[in-house]
């Protein structure tokens, strides 16, 4: 099987393209990565891999179609898929706009995340109704060789899981940019302070789910500890930590639903 990645200079599609080589899910003269400039870094390891300006040259070789590109360059990339398996992993581009877009009606809506770069990604799936057994097994051992995967019952959890998973490191990151700017405001060094911040969302975070104990068990397995960590957890609930993060997951949601509609596409 061939698989063609439009975008496959890109972070996501050249992560995925080489850990599928890695674990041995596809062999290197059968992957093609498509970029504008016919340049990809990252796979001199495999001469074999072929490099392509040329979307429809790809989409003509290839058995499978993988859309890589950020959902505002999609206008530009014409292609006919011929009703061969289509995997996209732009936010917000719907379903009936990649059929009515590439003349394929074996479709799959994916989204992964930077996370892939590290083989930790999480990408959730949602597949058409004429996608057969053997394009989800392909598309899960895709995902697996970079993280894990899930097949969605609905577009619309894509939809929601869009602004969750999608997001990858920024969630995270944004709680530590917060903490590392409160220690620094107390005269912690920055170093000291990094790294401390670092040990926590980074390091100590790989605690969750160890011990069988769910995120809800935790937290209150440290509430119930009546500790340094039980008094910042209640008083970062007190002050509205809770709501703060439904807002933000109900913005990206509502973002990723104004996107679809933006980017839905007139019938051929």
């Amino acid at each position: 099987m061939t698989l063609g990645i439009i975008g496959g200079g890109g972070w996501l599609g050249r992560s995925i393209g080489a850990a599928m080589l890695v674990k041995g899910v596809l062999a290197p003269a059968n992957l093609i990565l498509s970029s504008r400039s016919g340049r990809v870094e990252g796979f001199d390891a495999w001469p074999e891999v072929q490099l392509t300006t040329d979307n429809g040259e790809l989409a003509r070789q290839a058995d499978v179609i993988v859309l890589s590109v950020r959902p505002e360059q999609f206008a530009e990339v014409q292609v006919d898929a011929a009703d061969k398996l289509v995997i996209s992993f732009m936010a917000g581009v719907s379903v009936d706009t990649l059929v009515e877009r590439t003349g394929s009606r074996r479709v799959i809506r994916a989204m992964p995340n930077a996370a892939a770069e590290i083989g930790q990604c999480y990408a959730p799936w949602f597949a058409t109704a004429a996608v057969t057994a053997a394009d989800k097994a392909f598309t899960q051992a895709m995902f697996e060789a970079c993280g894990s995967a899930d097949e969605v019952a609905g577009e619309a959890d894509l939809d929601y899981l869009t602004g969750l998973v999608g997001s990858g490191a920024a969630y995270p990151a944004l709680l530590a940019e917060a903490m590392l700017a409160h220690a620094l405001a107390r005269g912690i060094s920055p170093q000291v302070a990094e790294n401390a911040v670092r040990g926590v969302v980074v390091g100590a975070s790989q605690l969750l789910g160890r011990g069988g104990m769910s995120p809800a068990e935790m937290v209150q397995a440290m509430l119930d500890y009546r500790g340094t960590t039980a008094a910042g957890l209640q008083a970062m609930l007190d002050a509205g930590f809770k709501q703060a993060v439904d807002a933000g997951l109900e913005a990206a949601e509502a973002a990723a639903q104004r996107m679809k509609a933006g980017y839905a596409q007139p019938r051929r």
